[in-house]
């Protein structure tokens, strides 16, 4: 049996979220600029994002006949 949750009519499941803290500052999240707390903190994030803060580890990248590049 799965459970549902159950909302009051009109509400948004963001304000289930609500309670959960800012991931930037620690902060509690404002609805508006959910999952931050504020317009600075969205910014914050973005930047990282932006400029490769928050970069997912790879394998190395192989040339055409199968062997790996050179990085040096």
């Amino acid at each position: 049996m799965v459970a549902r949750e159950t909302r009051a009519p009109g509400t948004t499941s963001a304000s289930t979220y609500s309670s959960k803290p800012c991931p930037i500052c620690s902060k509690p999240s404002a609805e508006r600029f959910h999952p931050f707390c504020s317009k600075r903190c969205a910014d914050v994030d973005l930047h990282r994002w932006l400029s490769g803060s928050y970069a997912i580890p790879g394998r190395p990248e192989e040339e055409e006949d199968g062997e790996a590049q050179d990085e040096g």
